[in-house]
């Protein structure tokens, strides 16, 4: 699985990287944000067609998600137990998750991202660069990663969370069940002994360019590198 590491910004470093998110819903979404050093307070709203521009630190990593069905200080996803802003806590699963780390990889400046439904799934979600090296040594590099399917429409009815308006998540199979098998953990803590599943393979199926659980890491992990410390910027999209 994507590991979200956490880098404490050294003194004096520049904000250069830019995230653009962007709302394709037909609703409000409330967007959440983890990452050392905080941006945007850990949140805020955006409408329906509505984008924000969040500006990162070089080497920042951290995820963002969407809340949906929300008011007051409380959503029925992706729930954080704040207002528009998070302020620093994360999101309750499931929820679709956007990660990234930024400038990880030595002299090439790579970044490192996906869109992971470890933790189930709440809404539509994709992540691109929108500048990166050209090329493509593998179908991963500087390409799209997201999951445009609606899985609450097909997702299993014992994975199902229901809200307003009908099924408004689909859990995921270790977050539901909490077995060893379906969390990667205990006997099951290495890819060898932790192989796709039945849960899992219907999340791959529906969102072929997501992590479906744990030890997807070799379908689902992207990279792009920059032409330099603080040159990618991102596009993240909810529902498109």
């Amino acid at each position: 699985m994507f590991t979200l590491v956490l880098f404490t910004l050294v003194a004096g470093t520049l904000a250069n990287h830019q995230l653009h998110v962007h709302n394709r819903c037909g609703y409000e979404v409330w967007v959440g944000i983890l990452g050392n050093p905080l941006p945007d307070g850990g949140g805020y709203k955006l409408a329906a067609g509505a984008s924000h521009t969040t500006t990162v630190t070089n080497h920042w990593s951290g995820r963002f998600w969407g809340r949906t069905h929300c008011s007051g200080n409380h959503c029925q996803t992706g729930n954080c137990g704040h207002g528009p802003q998070c302020s620093g806590a994360g999101g309750a699963p499931p929820a679709t998750l956007a990660e990234i780390t930024f400038d990880a990889g030595g002299s090439n400046n790579q970044d490192f991202y996906d869109i992971s439904l470890v933790d189930g799934y709440n809404l539509p979600m994709s992540m691109q660069p929108i500048n990166g090296y050209s090329g493509s040594p593998t179908s991963r590099y500087c390409a799209r990663a997201g999951c445009n399917s609606d899985l609450n429409h097909s997702c299993p009815p014992e994975l199902q969370v229901h809200g307003t308006g009908g099924v408004i998540a689909c859990e995921s199979a270790c977050n539901k069940f909490h077995n060893p098998e379906y969390c990667c953990s205990g006997a099951h803590n290495v890819p060898s002994t932790c192989p796709p599943f039945h849960y899992s393979q219907i999340f791959k199926s529906a969102c072929p360019n997501a992590y479906s659980y744990a030890y997807d890491d070799q379908t689902s992990t992207f990279t792009c590198n920059g032409v330099g410390t603080g040159s990618t910027n991102y596009d993240i999209t909810f529902c498109g």
